[in-house]
This record gives structure tokens, sequence and C-alpha cells, in this order.
């Protein structure tokens, strides 16, 4: 599942500079060819809807677009009101579709998606909606209304790291499914997760890094 990932503008070199991926590399790094457990808590997203193909989708684009403008607007208001600074985080993504059966024959145009952003601790409801109202004066941006501000938790969950073309995943994931889960007896729950670790406008398609997450539960005997 593609994403179209905008690069950091590069005011990020703070000493007290917080960066997710950095905080909690449980998390946001994982191993190629190693599947492991985590455990997931509840934490806070800008989060859009869609669905259809993220490779010709003009609704998935503008939906990233949106995201990436009010998040970089929310940590402009966090610097103001808190004097705290943060890395806007990776774009994440969770996929679902009523026939699950269009992940494996590739019809992209089926997806279910939520695309999201992981926010500090420390952002509020009220810095969002003051974020979303200036987007909203300044930009000309048609999926800007539809960004929403919400928590998400996974629980445990089964994660490892996908490295080349996103198209390319399939293995991966069946092995995740089909061999590791079976064997530590669990079975999925929830949505298939992705978080985007490389800018996709300027990384060779084989050099893609990926986290592939699944939310799973005790086999019942």
């Amino acid at each position: 599942m593609e994403p179209l990932t905008p690069s950091s503008d590069g005011e990020n070199a703070f000493m007290d500079n917080y960066d997710i991926k950095q905080e909690r590399r449980d998390l946001y790094s994982a191993r190629r060819d190693r599947f492991e457990i985590v455990d997931v808590p509840r934490m806070s997203f800008l989060m859009v809807d869609g669905h259809g193909n993220p490779n010709t989708s003009a609704d998935y684009r503008a939906v990233v677009e949106a995201l990436y403008t009010t998040a970089y607007a929310v940590r402009a208001i966090a610097k103001k009101k808190v004097d705290r600074t943060h890395t806007v985080g990776p774009l994440e993504g969770l996929w679902s579709a009523d026939d699950l059966s269009v992940f494996k024959t590739r019809d992209q145009d089926e997806w279910i998606w939520t695309l999201m952003i992981v926010q500090p601790g420390w952002v509020t409801s009220a810095m969002v909606d003051e974020a979303m109202d200036q987007v909203e004066r300044t930009k000309n941006l048609s999926a800007g209304h539809r960004v929403r501000f919400d928590d998400y938790a996974e629980g445990q969950c089964v994660q490892t790291l996908h490295l080349g073309p996103y198209d390319q995943e399939a293995p991966t994931i069946a092995r995740m499914h089909d061999e590791f889960m079976p064997a530590e007896k669990l079975v999925p729950r929830g949505h298939h997760h992705e978080i985007y670790l490389s800018d996709a406008r300027r990384t060779a398609p084989n050099r893609l890094r990926t986290i592939l997450r699944q939310p799973v539960g005790p086999a019942h005997p």
C-alpha cells in the first residue's frame, strides 16, 4: 500500500525535540525477517478515513496532504502553547476490506484505509481544533475538513520490517499469518497496520522500509 510522504521541513534539531521513532523504538523500528510480539498502548492520532487504490486515487493524495499540513500546524501551535517541539511522525495506515480476498488478488479499488499520524501526549483536542481552523483559513485542501483527532489502542501485536516495494509485502504477511501466529497460538484481530519509515519520493523501491503490524489475540483451543 503506497504512501505519499512529504519530507520534514528540517526544524527538528532542538536538543529537547521529541521524536517518536527514537522514544519508542520498540514500536517504530523492527528487524527484517524477524517477527516480534509487542504491546502497543493507546496513542493519539490525526486520522482520515477513505477507500480506493492508493496508487491512483486522487483522494488518497489529498488525504496525505491534509494530514501532513495539519500535523505541522499542530506542531507549531504546541510549540507556542506548551513550549515543546516534536518531529512530525511517519505516515501510518490501517487497511481492511469487506472481502479480505482482495488483498491477495490485489484488487486495490476495494481497499478501505485509515491514514494517520501519531501525536505526542501533550497535544490536546483544543490544539488540533486551532490547527484545523488555521489550515482551513490559509490552505485550500479538499480533505482538510475530514481530519479528526482520536485515540487508537492495539494492545498485543505481531510486527516485522518489510524491505522493498509495497506490492511485494504479501509473502511476508503470509508468513506472519500462516507460520508465526499459529506457532505462537495467536490469531489476527483488528486491522492490518503499516508504518511507512521511508520517503517514497526519495527512496529506491527496493530500499523502502515499512513496519507491518497485526493485532493478535489467543487462539481458542
